[in-house]
């Protein structure tokens, strides 16, 4: 994996990439296999109690400062970085993630698409913001120039949820809290703290004030439910940690120069630190201060895996192999170490092994495109025109390139044997690209 490897898609949709409020950037996803297991990690007790499997919630780590979170397009959790790092301990946090499930349980969820679930993370956060702009619009035929201002309206328009819904998922999440005999507290703390910006102009709210909104009525429920609360619970002792790791790799990647004045001695703000030594770009600082984490904890896969990704950017992939091969070692179940891992092998024309590793890493990271063009690559390079093509026409069509992934896939088909995987496989992406342009017309 790349970690925060930063995604921006390739080709716009219907709409302009969704520009944050008072921002200049656009909107994007952010990959990080150890955040979202994190996430999931503290996450998992709510989701049992709500009904959900933990390993079909994804969490969508969205590159914005505006404090956030909202849930779209099936069991999908997307938390703005300006959120969390908001936050001041798990327990908020964890409040956040049950509110939201208690959306996702009681079928609140803003659905962009019916086959949302096939798209890339960043497809898919394009889609929202072009399904948002054509309802601001109330048509379907939106330019891809929509400006921000009207698209940021419109987003916030699809996802503002009812007072009742909110009602709803406070309610459902404090069950869940406490059905999972986890404290309440930090559920009201969170939303206290979300209150006192009601009565602030709205150009001034938080994002999630403007698409979540709050009464009194809901904090004096929060309230009401923690003084009742006859066995407050208590959450995992590893939680905490959890929670400042989180932070501080954020910190370390989003604002370097903060941390960096850290001092503390702690693992996470040395972790924060090499994380902000790299993204300052002085790569062998980095890679000293990653060694003496690997002293401190010599099983942690993340260690290596950041230490492989500044090898791979430095111009040494060779280097890389051997931290590429402990991460993926530690962590088999990382589509995206996995991903990163196969990257370097093939930069080191060892094809075999390349196409082993990025096999593995899609099925874990099955709508990964850029896995799949490496595996082109691969594949081109044996001599295996076909496959390459077939693996050309998947990327492709994850990200909605329809007329290229149709021509890769009749390519595909005219390489490949008759009736094989690969051939069926192709022609499946042909008909869907017929059926959905049959649909649109």
């Amino acid at each position: 994996m790349k970690t925060f490897f930063k995604i921006f898609p390739t080709l716009l949709l219907t709409a302009a990439l969704l520009i944050s409020s008072g921002a200049d950037a656009a909107m994007s996803v952010l990959r990080d296999e150890e955040t979202e297991q994190m996430l999931k990690t503290l996450g998992k007790p709510v989701f049992q109690e709500a009904g959900l499997s933990p390993e079909t919630v994804r969490f969508i780590l969205v590159n914005d400062s505006n404090l956030n979170a909202f849930v779209a397009g099936g069991q999908n959790i997307f938390v703005n970085t300006g959120l969390i790092m908001e936050t001041k301990s798990p327990e908020e946090l964890v409040g956040v993630i049950a509110h939201e499930s208690g959306h996702i349980a009681g079928g609140h969820l803003f659905r962009t698409a019916e086959a949302i679930d096939d798209l890339t993370f960043q497809t898919m956060l394009a889609n929202i913001v072009g399904m948002a702009a054509a309802a601001g619009a109330r048509s379907g035929d939106v330019g891809v120039a929509v400006g921000s201002a009207g698209n940021e309206m419109a987003m916030r328009m699809l996802l503002r949820h009812s007072r009742i819904q909110e009602t709803s998922a406070d309610q459902a999440g404090v069950r869940y809290l406490k059905d999972a005999g986890l404290p309440l507290d930090g559920f009201l703390s969170f939303m206290e703290k979300l209150s006192s910006q009601e009565l602030l102009p709205e150009s001034q709210q938080s994002e999630y004030v403007r698409t979540h909104p709050m009464t009194r009525d809901r904090v004096d429920f929060l309230e009401q439910a923690v003084k009742e609360n006859k066995k407050p619970g208590t959450s995992p002792a590893e939680w905490a940690e959890l929670h400042t790791r989180i932070k501080a790799k954020l910190m370390g990647y989003l604002y370097p120069d903060r941390a960096l004045s850290d001092k503390d001695e702690s693992i996470a703000a040395q972790y924060g630190r090499a994380v902000a030594t790299w993204r300052k770009g002085k790569n062998p600082e980095a890679l000293a201060m990653l060694d003496k984490l690997i002293k401190q904890e010599p099983n942690n896969p993340y260690f290596y895996e950041l230490k492989g990704q500044i090898w791979t950017e430095s111009g040494s992939s060779v280097n890389a192999l051997p931290a590429y091969q402990k991460a993926s070692g530690l962590a088999p179940f990382s589509g995206l170490i996995r991903a990163a891992y196969g990257r370097a092998l093939l930069e080191n024309n060892r094809m075999d092994e390349a196409i082993g590793q990025l096999q593995k890493s899609l099925d874990r990271e099955p709508k990964s495109p850029e896995t799949h063009r490496f595996l082109a690559v691969a594949y081109g390079k044996q001599g295996k025109e076909g496959l390459a093509s077939l693996h050309l026409a998947e990327g492709a069509y994850m990200q909605n390139k329809n007329d290229f992934a149709k021509k890769e896939a009749a390519l595909a088909k005219s390489k490949l044997p008759k009736g094989s995987p690969g051939w069926l496989r192709a022609d499946d992406i042909q008909n869907a690209i017929k059926k959905k342009k049959k649909k649109d017309n």
